[in-house]
């Protein structure tokens, strides 16, 4: 995966999101303890987060505390988590494949990186939709890279976008495949190497 997939999921969010942002953002985000707003804030400290776990090549970066405020009217946080996903496409597309950042679930690299930033635009997208009354349905083949990159253990041959959403604990698949109560992506390249 790599920076125009993040640029994507995120077009993809603002597409959804920005008609919607005169209505009450305060209500509850569907599957998360968070408002709709919350969970967009959210959103982009996570992906500000992740630009700069893969900029310091392997090394914790304690210090920083990124957070957004999800006081803001919405259209001003919607403005400002686009710039967030731009600044982790950026350093992605800047960063050599060799380079990993770090994270708790595995050392990623730029790929990894782009695919967790992708991952949590469509999923916390689908949350703030669902809070909001609306439906969120992206790209197939967006959804089905994620979901090889970050979920390689995931059924195969059902739908790409409700095998990430199950993937996530979001929903049941099917009856052999119930609601997960926990779960946890892979960021490490497979078997070590860059993808």
């Amino acid at each position: 995966m790599d920076a125009d997939d993040v640029r994507q999921a995120a077009a993809a969010s603002a597409t959804l999101l920005e008609p919607a942002a005169e209505r009450d953002w305060s209500v509850a985000a569907s599957g998360v303890d968070m408002s709709v707003a919350g969970v967009v804030a959210h959103v982009g400290q996570t992906l500000l987060q992740f630009a700069a776990d893969l900029a310091a090549g392997g090394s914790p970066v304690a210090a920083l505390h990124v957070r957004l405020d999800p006081a803001v009217p919405a259209a001003e946080l919607l403005a400002t988590t686009a710039v967030c996903a731009e600044v982790l496409a950026c350093v992605v597309e800047t960063m050599p494949p060799e380079v990993r950042g770090h994270h708790p679930f595995g050392a990623a690299d730029p790929a990894g990186f782009a695919a967790m930033g992708c991952l949590e635009l469509l999923v916390h997208t689908d949350d703030a939709a669902r809070g909001l009354g609306l439906v969120f349905e992206p790209d197939a083949h967006l959804a089905q890279h994620v979901l090889h990159r970050l979920f390689p253990a995931a059924p195969r041959g059902a739908r790409s976008w409700p095998t990430l959403r199950w993937s996530t604990g979001r929903c049941a698949l099917d009856a052999d495949h119930p609601r997960l109560q926990q779960w946890r992506w892979h960021s490490a390249p497979p078997d070590g190497r860059p993808v």
